[in-house]
């Protein structure tokens, strides 16, 4: 039977198939002509090989050693030309290997971070040195080396920092921070670094990323380590041996250390200032502080002291105690400093004291001593036979009365007694006619005295917050005082006599740095 007689019966009798059989072979059609079509187009590709991409010659002129060789693949060159970007450094690069990714990024920073952009990110800090801060780069940019007058280079948040030989160029750089900002040196720039570096500091999340060569600056006078030197199951963690820092004066560790490291005896016949902040874990163990021989400053805070520690009183070169910010309730210890000559400056504040001991007169020599943000309410009258005090720092307190007995102390330059309940000044306080700072703020006294035209070196007076009405007229006898060192409502300024008045809103040219 012929297809035309099977196409004949079909429409005889099954006349409802007829049009679907029609459909049916237009889309057959449709289909066999877009194959053929691409079958057309492939042709070219289906007689020849892929072609091989090389890059030989790039090899040959360039430092990418080993960009490796790629067949002809259209996706590849489809996304080179779509996504195309400046030295290909962003795309390209997944392609290559990891050495040359890594070239070319460095490629891409160089590029951007230029010496003019650099320039002008430079600045003076507080120091007044010249500073560059760079945060948050791939790397660090090459011309950040042309920057020979730089003094100070900060790196925060740098994952791979490479320092080359040409950091010699840098002849005025003494100051390097590295904030976890992992530093490889190259061995010429080791050595320009030990022999010229004076300060360093490193803020790590872990130990391991001290770089080694930190412990062998040879010329190094400060370090700073910031970050935790205890592990997860509260096991001391060691710092390398620092007993080639022969130059080390001051070492600052802000961790959280439950013993003071041993490997710090290494620097006793140099060191001369140890600070420890230590973000309110307790420092239990202080031993190797006795042998510091040469300390004269010591800071301690935050360590969840409760007394002084007893090694301190070994310190026989001590000059200045800072204990800030521990839980001490009582300081008996303190007789126990009568044996420490060349101690200063004591300062206790921030602790939660409630008295001071009689024995705190044996002290003889301090000069400057800090109780402010304590819970004293009282003061005892053996504070004020220290005959070299000049600076008392008694704010913030609940201290009720001022013994008369701060007359005694004629050598008194500042005198803070400021968020207290005092009252009434006793007429003594102005026997100590060399104050120059006199902080009364925030206290509940109703009246200031003439005398106080007696203090005539006064440069800065604090009486905001109390319960004042009027001001004596005599203030006007105090030729240092100006209106910018003279804290008081306005209301109360008001009232001084007009002379007065325009002899403090004169500018001044004294010159004042706090004691």
């Amino acid at each position: 039977m012929r297809s035309t007689d099977l196409v004949y019966i079909s429409e005889l009798y099954f006349p409802w198939i007829d049009p679907m059989c029609r459909k049916s072979r237009k889309t057959k059609q449709a289909a066999d002509v877009t194959i053929t079509s691409h079958r057309t187009e492939c042709l070219p590709s289906q007689r020849r090989p892929l072609k091989e991409y090389s890059f030989e010659k790039v090899r040959e002129e360039s430092s990418f050693s080993d960009i490796p060789d790629v067949k002809n693949d259209f996706a590849f060159l489809l996304h080179m030309v779509d996504q195309y970007d400046q030295l290909y450094s962003k795309r390209f690069g997944v392609f290559l290997s990891e050495v040359s990714e890594n070239k070319l990024r460095e490629i891409s920073l160089n590029h951007e971070w230029t010496f003019e952009k650099l320039r002008q990110h430079v600045g003076r800090n507080a120091q007044d040195k010249l500073e560059l801060h760079l945060f948050m780069l791939s790397g660090l940019p090459s011309a950040v080396f042309d920057l020979t007058d730089l003094e100070v280079l900060k790196l925060e948040l740098i994952p791979e920092v490479r320092i080359t030989a040409k950091i010699s160029q840098m002849t005025s750089l003494q100051e390097l921070h590295f904030y976890h900002s992992p530093a490889k040196v190259e061995q010429t720039a080791f050595s320009f670094l030990r022999d010229r570096l004076r300060c360093l500091h490193v803020k790590f999340t872990d130990v391991a990323e001290i770089p080694t060569w930190v412990y062998l600056l040879k010329s190094l006078k400060d370090l700073y380590l910031i970050g935790s030197l205890n592990s997860e199951n509260n096991k001391m963690i060691g710092l390398e041996s620092m007993r080639e820092l022969r130059q080390l004066k001051t070492l600052n560790l802000k961790s959280n250390l439950m013993k003071i490291p041993t490997s710090i005896t290494d620097l006793s016949p140099h060191l001369i200032k140890l600070v420890v902040h230590n973000d309110g874990t307790k420092l239990v163990v202080l031993n190797s502080l006795k042998k510091m021989m040469n300390l004269a400053e010591l800071e301690l805070h935050n360590c969840e002291l409760e007394r002084i520690p007893h090694a301190i009183f070994s310190l026989s070169n001590l000059q200045e105690l800072d204990l800030k910010s521990n839980v001490m309730r009582t300081v008996e210890e303190v007789i126990s400093f009568q044996h420490l000559k060349r101690l200063t400056c004591l300062k206790l504040w921030h602790n939660k004291i409630i008295s001071l001991p009689i024995s705190i007169s044996l002290v003889k020599s301090l000069e400057s001593l800090y109780l402010s943000h304590n819970k004293l309410e009282s003061l005892p009258t053996s504070l004020f036979n220290l005959p070299k005090l000049r600076h008392l720092d008694l704010s913030n307190n609940s201290i009720v009365v001022i013994p008369p007995e701060v007359g005694f102390l004629l050598t008194l330059q500042h005198f803070a007694i400021s968020s207290n309940k005092v009252e009434i000044l006793p007429k003594q306080l102005f026997r100590c006619v060399k104050l120059k700072t006199l902080c009364l703020g925030h206290n509940g006294i109703s009246v200031i005295s003439e005398r106080i035209g007696h203090l005539t070196q006064l440069v800065h007076l604090e009486l905001k917050g109390n319960c004042l009405d009027h001001l004596p007229a005599q203030l006007g006898l105090c030729p240092l005082l100006r209106r910018s060192g003279f804290s008081v409502e306005d209301h109360l300024f008001d009232t001084l006599p007009l002379e007065a008045k325009e002899s403090m809103s004169q500018e001044s040219n004294v010159s004042f740095a706090g004691v």
